[in-house]
């Protein structure tokens, strides 16, 4: 008997959704060539399936299709004051790809999105023509002799994970070569994959930043749907140093769950028996927060998660732990982690 369920679903990426405008782009021929047996489907506009109402999300997620389009201005966003700097440059996020292939309870962008389905932009060349434009702007008063005085930092895994669909289209590769040849752009690449492995070629970057977001393993495992396990990530980034990369470890969100002093100190105290916390360039601290809006659309949905039915607050239109709760949770994770790395290469959001 065949069971009912995930049985009766089409496999990851059946279906791809090209728009007219790039089905000749040399890119979309690419993607189209990784998956000879989907049904290839014209459409005017992405936003004609992405945008559609009354799409489950959760739905969706067990077998997302694939969209092919082309992006229109603008090509980056200024960074949100949900998201942590690091240094004094100008910061931005860009999106060549929209979803991720994970499905984690806590992700933003179950309610930032109306599907789960994902979207390629493929006309890269557009977002590096239009960064470059951008230096231009910010540089245009300064002499001749220094025109990278202003710098840019754009995080480039902002809504998505790039490594992670490097099989797919090769999104890491292109950024990084782009960041070799324009020294006015520190570009930071965030991930929760695996796929080391399929940029080890790439010879390492000064002004490039690999950042590995990890989580305790017992959160990993129920919170962290279709990841890597936290060995693997970690395995990863133990070559990545060894290769030389600049590595940014980011621990975030921190949850409030059960036991979270002793899964927390276990957690760090495993971290740094592996990872010499002397090579990583520095690391990152961030509580559960959300725009509230988002985390109501997530409520709604089938998502069936205990997570996201804790009762936060909500201070100016930002979910979070109340400040009782946070304070306790983010000063015992900064006490422990402090025990491997120094403060200076420690950065906090509450």
């Amino acid at each position: 008997m065949i069971k009912s369920g995930n049985s009766l679903l089409n496999p990851p990426f059946s279906h791809i959704y090209v728009e007219k405008d790039v089905l000749s782009h040399e890119n979309t021929l690419y993607i189209i060539g990784k998956f000879k047996k989907a049904s290839i489907i014209e459409v005017d506009s992405y936003k004609d399936i992405f945008s559609r109402p009354r799409q489950d999300f959760q739905l969706q997620k067990k077998a997302p299709k694939l969209i092919v389009a082309k992006k229109h201005p603008p090509y980056y966003y200024e960074l949100p004051e949900l998201c942590q700097r690091y240094d004094d440059n100008n910061y931005y996020y860009t999106s060549s790809i929209l979803n991720c292939v994970y499905n984690c309870h806590y992700c933003f962008l179950q309610g930032m999105h109306p599907s789960a389905n994902l979207v390629v932009f493929v006309n890269i060349e557009d977002y590096f023509e239009s960064l470059i434009g951008l230096n231009k702007s910010l540089n245009s008063s300064d002499s001749q002799e220094n025109p990278y005085s202003k710098k840019i930092t754009l995080s480039v895994s902002y809504d998505s994970d790039l490594p992670a669909l490097e099989n797919i289209f090769p999104f890491t590769h292109k950024w990084l070569e782009f960041a070799r040849s324009n020294k006015f752009i520190n570009i930071e690449i965030r991930t929760k994959s695996d796929n080391y492995n399929l940029i080890s070629d790439i010879e390492p970057l000064e002004n490039a930043v690999l950042a590995w977001t990890l989580t305790p393993s017992p959160i990993a495992e129920k919170y962290e749907i279709n990841a890597p396990s936290l060995p693997a990530r970690l395995n990863s980034i133990e070559k990545a140093i060894e290769d030389g990369w600049k590595v940014r470890l980011c621990f975030d969100p921190i949850l409030y769950v059960e036991n979270y002093k002793e899964i927390y100190s276990e957690f760090f105290r495993h971290v740094f028996s592996i990872i010499d916390a002397g090579k990583i360039t520095d690391a990152s601290l961030g509580l559960f927060r959300m725009p509230s809006e988002y985390l109501n659309k997530i409520r709604k949905s089938s998502l069936h998660s205990d997570l996201i039915y804790y009762p936060f607050e909500v201070k100016n239109k930002v979910a979070c732990y109340g400040s009782k709760t946070g304070s306790e949770l983010i000063n015992f994770t900064y006490s422990e982690i402090k025990r491997y790395i120094p403060e200076s290469k420690i950065f906090n959001w509450e």
